[in-house]
């Protein structure tokens, strides 16, 4: 499962149940992409553990020894 950060106003392009997942988790604008199996009880386990290996930007700076503007951009 490949969840990417869309701009605003994109809105959730997701099917089925992945679409449940991300609105439920209040996720506004993002694009998936299912990479392998389309089974829909997969790809619904699959969002869920994308959506828990989610990391803040502070965390990710914290780890590459940079500030948080830095990463940002």
């Amino acid at each position: 499962m490949l969840l990417r950060p869309a701009t605003d106003g994109t809105g959730v392009i997701a099917g089925g149940g992945v679409r449940a997942v991300v609105e439920l988790a209040g996720v506004r604008n993002v694009l998936t992409k299912c990479i392998g199996s389309n089974n829909p009880h997969n790809m619904v386990k699959a969002a869920i553990q994308a959506l828990r290996e989610l990391k803040m930007p502070e965390d990710i700076a914290a780890l590459r020894g940079k500030s948080l503007e830095e990463i940002r951009g």
